[in-house]
């Protein structure tokens, strides 16, 4: 299986939502409003991270607290 799988953004949803990609207003509004009910569903992922023990890889990785190993 690939590790160059996404994370919470598709790469067209990244695009449109940088300005790399011309979409019509109403699209933009659909990836926007998909993008928000995504980050809305982000407190059961995150309950299940830090279960796991996976919270704090999680938090180095947002908060830059070692760029290298970021990436």
């Amino acid at each position: 299986m690939s590790d160059d799988r996404r994370g919470l953004l598709t790469e067209s949803e990244r695009k449109i939502l940088l300005g790399e990609k011309e979409v019509s207003d109403n699209y933009y509004y659909t990836v926007s409003s998909r993008v928000n009910k995504k980050i809305s569903r982000l407190e059961d992922d995150l309950e299940a991270l830090e279960e796991a023990g996976k919270l704090d890889d999680l938090r180095r990785i947002i908060c830059c607290e070692n760029p290298e190993d970021s990436y």
